[in-house]
C-alpha cells in the first residue's frame, strides 16, 4: 500500500525530499503533492526545478507518482482510494492552517481532509519557529482531529556528525510513525548499547598478580 505525501513551503525541503527517497527505495508506492512555494523552496534549497520522480531516486523512480497541487479531481482526493496513510513535510503554517480548520480547497488539503475522515494516520512536520498563538492553536485543532504533529526537531543523543544524519533522524522518526522499517540511527537504546561497547573496548585492562 502507497503513502501520500506532501512538501509545502516552509524551509526544510531536504526533509520531504528524503522522505520520498526512503519510502521509494523502501519499495513502497508515493503520491507526491507539491504546493508551489514548496516547488519554489525546492529551487533555492536542493536546486532542483521541476521536480520529476528520477530528481528523488533513479533507483525506484517508478515508485513515485507525482499529483498537481491543484487537481482536487485527483483520486487521492477520494476516501476510497485506498493509502498507508499521508505525511505532510515540511507543512508550512499556511496548510497547516488550511487542514487544522477542514479548508480542502487545493489537493493536499483535500487529501488530508480525506485521511482524517478515513481514519487514517496523518503526520504533519511543521519547522517554523517561533511559534505564534495562532500556529499552536492550529496545531492543536489538527492534533485534536486525529493528526500526529511531528516537528522537525532533530536529536543530538546520536551524536551527529553531518546535516545528513540530522536529516535521517527526523525522517526516521517520520517512517516510524507510519509503520515504515528502515535502518536509520534513531534509537536511544541502540546508541546506550554502541556507547557501552565503545566504553568496554576503550577500558583499561586489569594486570593479572
Amino acid at each position: 500500500m502507497g503513502f501520500v505525501v506532501a512538501i509545502t513551503g516552509a524551509s526544510g525541503a531536504v526533509y520531504g525530499f528524503r522522505l520520498v527517497q526512503l519510502l521509494a527505495e523502501a519499495g513502497r508506492d508515493v503520491h507526491l503533492v507539491i504546493s508551489p512555494h514548496g516547488a519554489q523552496v525546492m529551487r533555492e534549497e536542493l536546486s532542483i526545478g521541476t521536480p520529476k520522480a528520477d530528481a528523488f531516486t533513479k533507483s525506484a523512480a517508478n515508485r513515485v507518482s507525482i499529483h498537481a497541487h491543484d487537481d482536487v479531481g485527483c483520486e487521492l482526493a477520494s476516501g476510497s482510494f485506498h493509502t498507508g496513510g499521508m505525511i505532510v513535510c515540511p507543512c508550512s503554517s499556511n496548510t497547516l492552517a488550511g487542514i487544522a480548520n477542514g479548508l480542502a480547497d487545493n489537493l493536499i488539503t483535500r487529501a488530508a481532509a480525506v485521511t482524517l475522515k478515513e481514519r487514517r494516520r496523518l503526520v504533519l512536520c511543521p519547522r517554523e519557529m517561533p511559534l505564534s498563538p495562532i500556529d499552536v492553536a492550529n496545531m492543536y485543532r489538527a492534533s485534536q482531529a486525529g493528526a500526529v504533529v511531528c516537528p522537525a526537531s532533530p536529536a543530538f543523543y546520536m551524536s551527529p556528525a553531518s546535516v545528513e544524519e540530522l536529516v535521517d533522524f527526523v525522517v526516521g522518526r517520520l517512517l516510524d510513525l507510519i509503520g515504515v522499517e528502515h535502518r536509520l540511527r534513531t534509537r536511544w537504546a541502540q546508541h546506550l548499547a554502541d556507547r557501552r561497547q565503545g566504553s568496554a573496548a576503550q577500558a583499561p585492562r586489569r594486570v593479572s598478580e
